[in-house]
């Protein structure tokens, strides 16, 4: 397993949510990132702990961390285990009162429960390998070593995902 870290969360071109995770130990000259797209809601609910922001009422994720502390259970860390048939599968890992317990989860859900925790997220070398892309491919470049993105593309990101949830319908949270 390599630990990885919440690298960027953005739109692609038609408007679908990406999570973007990127290994920490990667040396930036090869660096790889792992697009995974996701939900509407598991973006607002990523987005939100990755700015440290609290909706008015808890979300559902908000609901698990207080389960989980209501019944002497904490989260060890999360794992994106496999990718088959185009499909990614992760896996919570619990440590609760009767010893530690893996929990099948979708990766988006597991990483806005880490967020939420602090929970160290891993993703297996295997799925790395087949799924990751460079930052070049990335950002379509070819032959110039990648580099952090600018504070100006960072702005731009967190610019596309704003207006991405300005357009949202609050009908879309129901539920």
């Amino acid at each position: 397993m390599i630990q990885v870290e919440l690298a960027s969360l953005t739109v692609d071109s038609r408007g679908a949510p990406v999570v973007i995770l990127r290994p920490i130990e990667d040396d930036r000259d090869h660096a790889r990132l792992l697009p995974i797209f996701i939900g509407v809601q598991e973006a607002t609910a990523i987005m939100l702990a990755a700015e440290g922001t609290t909706a008015a009422r808890p979300m559902s994720y908000d609901l698990m961390v207080r389960l989980l502390e209501a019944l002497g259970g904490s989260v060890v860390g999360i794992a994106v285990t496999r990718l088959e048939g185009g499909t990614f599968y992760a896996e919570i890992t619990l440590e609760t009162p009767s010893g530690r317990q893996w929990i099948d989860a979708r990766p988006s859900d597991s990483i806005a429960l880490a967020m939420r925790v602090g929970a160290p997220m891993f993703v297996a070398k295997a799925v790395l390998d087949e799924a990751a892309v460079t930052e070049e491919e990335a950002s379509g470049e070819r032959a110039t070593p990648a580099s952090p993105p600018s504070e100006a593309e960072q702005e731009s990101q967190i610019a596309a995902f704003t207006d991405f949830l300005d357009k949202v319908d609050p009908e879309d949270f129901k539920g």
